[in-house]
């Protein structure tokens, strides 16, 4: 049996979209951390319908995700007028 690549597996396990709106580097490195963002959401919420994580752990993981997207939307100064 053949060893999986791991840029493919990585592709498959977090896919990244294509970024459409006016490039800037603050607004490229939000859009991805806004793609990890909703990618952690989504395993977290299967997690919990799965039963292998209780609703208080998903809220409060959720919440911590949150924290972290609001901290960086900051540090990059992104929705601020300049």
């Amino acid at each position: 049996m053949t060893q999986p690549n791991s840029q493919d597996k990585n592709s498959f396990l977090y896919p990244r979209s294509r970024y459409y709106g006016k490039f800037q580097p603050e607004t490229l490195a939000f859009n991805a951390n806004l793609q990890e963002f909703a990618q952690r959401i989504t395993y977290i919420s299967c997690l919990e319908t799965g039963g292998k994580l209780s609703p208080e752990e998903a809220y409060e993981q959720i919440r911590a995700l949150w924290k972290q997207l609001k901290h960086s939307k900051k540090e990059l100064s992104i929705g601020v007028n300049k």
